[in-house]
């Protein structure tokens, strides 16, 4: 069974919605930063003494790792950076403290040579602790650098060991750093409470989980997550919102990532030329326990405060990603600069606001994750093209279809008045 609750699927199908026909180019952020860089994997795998258990295809669940590992380390595409990082792999003893720092990196990220690495591999034995929360804090240092896109694929039998570190706090920090670093977890013959570690893990970061009870589906799946990352994706940029419009970061076409604390604002500010239309959509993520019943409110205003339009939605627990849209155009007989004749572009404040609020005892930073998409597409020739029920040219095609199924109708009547008549005649 496979849990994907992936915040920037909720943003991806709203911003369907609001940019048909935007060109690819126009959703991406301007990083002014060189793309094209290799994408970056860590495989982190548990080398902890409950490996040793023979529940796999009749064999240990390390012999199942190994076998997987060495398949997947064949099929790596040439692109893919890779490493592999170990957690319980060379301290077998009691010592609490030194368990819970038991962990290193086995081969290091870069480009792979297949047989060094299933060298380094055919070396593990079961040995220690199970320290996830470290050994994801090291895996998260090992990607660091660069824009690539950055997987962390963690694959163990087992509850963290090392309390009261919490690797789901771990996942939630690493997501609040804004490096856009996804991590999916595999858990080998998972109990419950492993189950729901993991699942806790990959949600926090936007990754997937995956139950796993045979060897083919290990390697399956592990294969599958180093493909996906060398995919090519929409990365989001990482931003932080301004407590008021005035010291609101000013945004470009394109994706975003930002942090909000429970019931609170953010500020985004946005240059909207003449002749363009302003599309905004916003997400925001529950990625731990809150109260039934919130919402997400984007707003559009004047710098002066007079409000342009809005999107709101609400939710009632029964979803953990919450999301709302808004559209504004610019006229073309729009002001221009009094020195140099121009069109003046027009200043739109974006408030991002939610009403989510958190049960006793569930810890309220990091703040909740936020997706903003923001894109700039020609506007209407009018301006009741796009406000009347939002169709804007769509009616002409609209009193197409309709003039077409009418005339489809009288044909299709015709023909089976004839068809009749000739039944009857013969």
């Amino acid at each position: 069974m496979i849990t994907r609750k992936r915040l920037a699927a909720a943003v991806c199908g709203r911003l369907v919605t609001l940019t048909a026909g935007l060109a690819p180019t126009a959703a991406l952020a301007d990083t002014g930063e060189p793309a094209g860089e290799a994408p970056k994997v860590e495989l982190v795998l548990d080398v902890s003494g409950s490996m040793r258990a023979r529940d796999i295809d009749g064999q240990s669940r390390m012999a199942a790792a190994k076998q997987a590992f060495n398949e997947v380390l064949d099929a790596v595409p040439a692109d893919v950076r890779l490493g592999i990082r170990t957690l319980g792999a060379d301290y077998p003893g009691k010592d609490r403290k030194r368990g819970c720092r038991d962990t290193r990196q086995l081969y290091p990220v870069g480009p792979l040579d297949r047989t060094e690495a299933k060298a380094a591999v055919a070396t593990l034995v079961p040995t220690g602790w199970t320290p996830i929360g470290p050994a994801l804090l090291g895996a998260a240092d090992d990607l660091e650098g660069g824009d690539a896109t950055r997987r962390i694929v963690l694959i163990t039998d087992g509850e963290d060991t090392c309390a009261p570190l919490d690797p789901c706090e771990v996942a939630r920090e690493i997501a609040a750093k804004g490096i856009h670093l996804t991590i999916d977890t595999l858990g080998l013959v998972p109990d419950a409470k492993t189950r729901a570690q993991l699942v806790c893990i990959a949600e926090a970061t936007g990754g997937t989980y995956t139950s796993v009870r045979h060897t083919a589906e290990l390697s399956e799946r592990v294969s599958q997550l180093v493909e996906r990352a060398a995919e090519p994706v929409l990365t989001p940029v990482a931003t932080s919102g301004g407590d008021r419009c005035a010291a609101a970061p000013v945004l470009r076409p394109g994706l975003y990532t930002d942090r909000e604390v429970f019931g609170s604002h953010r500020w985004y500010r946005v240059e909207v030329p003449p002749g363009q239309e302003l599309r905004a959509a916003v997400s925001v993520g529950a990625d731990r326990a809150v109260n039934r019943d919130y919402g997400v409110l984007l707003r559009a205003s004047t710098p002066a405060g007079r409000e342009i339009v809005r999107g709101e939605a609400a939710g009632d627990g029964r979803t953990d990603v919450i999301s709302t849209g808004l559209r504004h155009p610019k006229p073309d007989d729009a002001d221009t600069d009094s020195g140099s004749g121009k069109p003046v572009s027009e200043t739109v404040c974006l408030r991002v606001s939610n009403s989510f609020s958190a049960p006793v005892g569930v810890k309220t930073t990091p703040g909740l994750p936020v997706e903003l998409s923001i894109a700039l597409v020609d506007g209407p020739d009018a301006a009741d093209d796009s406000a009347f029920l939002g169709l804007a040219r769509g009616w002409w095609a609209l009193g197409v279809l309709v003039l077409a199924g009418f005339l489809a109708g009288l044909l299709w009547g015709w023909l089976s008045r004839w068809r009749v008549t000739v039944w009857r005649t013969n």
